[in-house]
């Protein structure tokens, strides 16, 4: 089984006077503060998967995280998380979204939704492009750090 994990990508905390500077290393264009780690964190989450749906609208790769080494991470939601794994799918397959709208039989918009993190797709919509990838979604369940 090539089971791909969910994805949480590591991040740098760091002080900066009264604020708490976040970035991170796979993803370089991932820069935030917030008031707090807490708040560092929340915003960390949000600059993440816009920093992933700019990377899909611009059909670029997405990096697999990298190992946190101790450090902090920022999990993307389930959703997103299938997202940027079906984009991934693609991209390893050499595949545009016209070849997936053609496989699926849908229309442009509907491929274009189905990779917008911005909209929550339905999960059998995204089961259905897996499987029109010949790869199936298995959901696990993890405890919590």
């Amino acid at each position: 089984m090539n089971a791909e994990r969910a994805l949480a990508y590591p991040v740098h905390l760091r002080k900066e006077g009264e604020a708490i500077l976040v970035t991170c290393p796979d993803l370089p264009e991932v820069t935030t503060f917030g008031e707090d780690e807490a708040d560092a964190l929340l915003r960390a989450k949000g600059a993440i998967e816009e920093a992933l749906a700019a990377r899909i609208a611009h059909r670029e790769d997405i990096p697999r995280p990298s190992s946190a080494n101790g450090e902090r991470t920022v999990p993307l939601d389930t959703n997103a998380a299938l997202k940027v794994l079906l984009w991934r799918t693609m991209r390893e397959k050499g595949l545009r979204k016209a070849d997936l709208a053609r496989r699926l039989g849908w229309h442009a918009p509907q491929i274009d939704r189905i990779l917008d993190l911005n909209h929550h797709s339905r999960t059998d919509l995204l089961d259905q492009a897996f499987a029109a990838l010949g790869r199936r979604v298995l959901v696990a369940i993890d405890d919590a750090a």
